[in-house]
């Protein structure tokens, strides 16, 4: 059988062909393209109907391709961002990305309507100002109207399916990502939108993983001359897929998912809400059998995708391979940095933020491409081992080894910097993970494979993993233990503490 993942990340999407043989699953791309945001006069934005036409002419490529009729296929995507359609199902405005500037300072004029325990025990999500209830509360501070004329709200896979399907639904993952949505009850939770004025109306139902949504309108299979297609809702945010994909059971292990972001966390059948978990700024993001992913979001490999745009303005383009070759020049960082810091967050000139980061706090700053990548890299591992040290005592029990999965995985600086600081094993792959995930949840809901239980094993047997381990010598050691204390040091305390 053939099954179409589309995973659109922050900076590119594919459409990939799979299929389940015997030797487990294979995977085809058949098309690719860039997720570029456009800005509007001051506004960032999502290029929304050049990714529906990319998806499109995926769905062309993948039934030219294919050898035999896609049984499913379905789409992921980044959590937050949404889309508002009227009464007539047209969209309102464009949606705007998640790094846009209208949600600057937004965080404190939530804590003025409701306390951060009570938003947290109500949605069990971390405070960025990205989310989609602080978006939510400055589009209605704004005073657009767009939200007294909305009459449907959906996350960006939901609006995908909507135009693929003619179905309007909220699926559970990429709904869990809102801060809208009760953990506990798995619906929109009331008390908040009441809160803070949004109106209760516009979201849809909540629908879970493997729920077939039907297939491709008649309007838009004959669009593209092909048969009716079932649509299969996947689990929609791209981690949600990524983390179905992780090739192990095991309740001790913590995984990350290394991208643009680097989502870092454990697997749980309910949402964690305690005032440690809270402390530390964690979050509850819904998973594939209505489990939660107890995890942080970090900044991720963002850092270098907009270091590597910067140099190529300026006449140096360099794969993501040779910098990771770079960083491997040096053996230490002259410098550290809090990924997460806000300095990072919008688009720009990352070099030179990093550099003037360094100055501020009293460091050497990295000058050279070389010292530049290597700070990254050392920055982000002991970002990784700072989660997981508050993961432990969160959790009260050890967390080993590190799955690494997505794209970040193919670092292999990045992947042993990691196994260095945290001072655990790291398993690199799948690298395809989204997508690996995506599919094999329509196999599930196919009947090809029995559950969602079965899928590591799926993933154990197409996947070949890259094991790190950790260096343990005094000269190293000393090296991580220092730069961690330094790490400390720079980190500010959490929102609403």
């Amino acid at each position: 059988m053939k099954y179409l993942a589309f995973d659109l990340g922050a900076s590119s999407g594919r459409a990939i062909l799979g299929t389940l043989t015997d030797e487990g699953l294979e995977l085809t791309e058949v098309h690719r393209f860039s997720n570029d945001p456009v800005s509007v006069s001051g506004t960032l934005h999502w290029d929304v109907l050049r990714l529906w036409h990319e998806i499109k002419e995926g769905i062309r490529a993948a039934v030219h391709q294919a050898d035999a009729p896609l049984r499913s296929l379905g789409v992921d995507t980044w959590g937050c961002d949404f889309a508002l359609l009227d009464d007539r199902d047209r969209m309102i405005a464009n949606p705007v990305h998640y790094r846009d500037a209208r949600t600057n300072g937004i965080l404190d004029a939530l804590f003025d309507v409701m306390e951060p325990k009570t938003i947290f025990a109500h949605s069990g999500v971390q405070f960025l100002p990205l989310n989609t209830l602080p978006q939510l509360v400055a589009l209605r501070g704004a005073h657009h109207g767009d939200l007294e004329r909305a009459a449907t709200f959906l996350t960006m896979p939901d609006l995908f399916h909507f135009w693929l399907t003619g179905r309007k639904v909220n699926e559970f993952t990429n709904a869990t990502t809102t801060q809208c949505l009760n953990p506990q009850t798995m619906a929109w939770s009331g008390t908040l939108l009441r809160a803070f004025e949004l109106p209760e109306r516009i979201f849809q139902d909540i629908e879970h993983p493997g729920t077939v949504l039907g297939e491709l309108t008649p309007e838009l299979a004959g669009e593209l001359d092909v048969s009716p297609i079932p649509v299969t809702l996947p689990a929609c945010h791209d981690t949600g897929s990524a983390v179905a994909a992780i090739p192990s059971s095991d309740r001790d292990s913590i995984w990350i998912s290394s991208g643009t972001w680097s989502i870092m966390g454990v697997t749980t059948p309910t949402a964690i809400l305690g005032a440690e978990a809270l402390a530390h700024n964690f979050t509850n993001e819904g998973g594939v059998g209505q489990t939660y992913r107890f995890c942080k979001n970090i900044m991720g490999l963002w850092l270098l995708q907009e270091c590597q745009r910067t140099w190529a303005r300026q006449g140096q383009s360099f794969t993501f391979a040779e910098l990771s070759r770079l960083g491997g020049r040096m053996e230490r960082s002259v410098a550290i940095i809090d990924p997460d810091h806000a300095d990072f967050l919008a688009p720009g000139d990352m070099p030179t933020r990093i550099q003037a980061y360094c100055h501020r706090t009293g460091q050497t700053p990295p000058t050279t491409v070389p010292e530049i990548l290597r700070c990254i890299f050392d920055s982000l591992a002991l970002k990784y081992r700072w989660v997981l040290e508050r993961m432990e005592w969160t959790l009260s029990k050890r967390l080993s080894p590190i799955h690494v999965v997505g794209g970040g995985s193919q670092n292999d600086l990045l992947n042993q910097a990691t196994a260095d600081a945290t001072d655990r094993e790291v398993l690199a792959g799948p690298a395809e993970a989204t997508a690996t995930g995506n599919i094999l949840v329509q196999a599930v809901a196919s009947g090809e494979i029995g559950s969602f239980s079965e899928i590591g094993a799926v993933v154990r047997q197409s996947a070949s993993l890259k094991s790190f381990a950790p260096v343990r010598d005094t000269a190293a050691r000393t090296y991580w233990d220092e730069s961690y204390a330094r790490l400390e040091s720079l980190m500010p305390a959490p929102p609403g503490t």
